[in-house]
Order: structure tokens, then sequence, then C-alpha cells
């Protein structure tokens, strides 16, 4: 490998960095981090608390379903 190809990646590593460190500066900054649990429990409603899930994925299958899969 030649020379040049080493600069590129090189310089390419270091921009990428430098973006990542100011994404993540500018996000403690703005407090998207402040507090994490609030926001982890806004995707629940009444019907589905914290800690109990709900529904299943993939849903079960019904029993006609698996028949005509099987070929019966």
């Amino acid at each position: 490998m030649s020379a040049i190809y080493y600069i590129i990646v090189f310089g390419l590593l270091i921009v990428f960095g430098a973006t990542v460190i100011a994404a993540l500066t500018w996000a403690m900054r703005r407090g998207q981090f402040s507090n994490l649990d609030r926001s982890a429990a806004t995707i629940f409603d009444a019907e589905e608390p914290p800690g109990m899930p709900t529904d299943r994925f993939p849903p079960p299958r019904s029993p006609r379903r698996r028949d005509r899969e099987a070929g019966r």
C-alpha cells in the first residue's frame, strides 16, 4: 500500500473522532444525558407499566397456520 492511502485513512479517522467528540460534547451541554430513567419510561403507557412486557414478538402462530406451513 502506498503512503498516501495511510495518510488519507488516518486523516479520516481523525475527522471522525473529532466529530464524535464534538457530538457528545454538544449532547452533554444540551442536557441530553441528564435524566435517562425518565426518558426511558416515556415509551410506556398505563396499559403497559415499565418492566412488565405485555406484547410478544413475533406473535404466536395459530394452529391453522402451522398446519398450512407443514403441508397438512
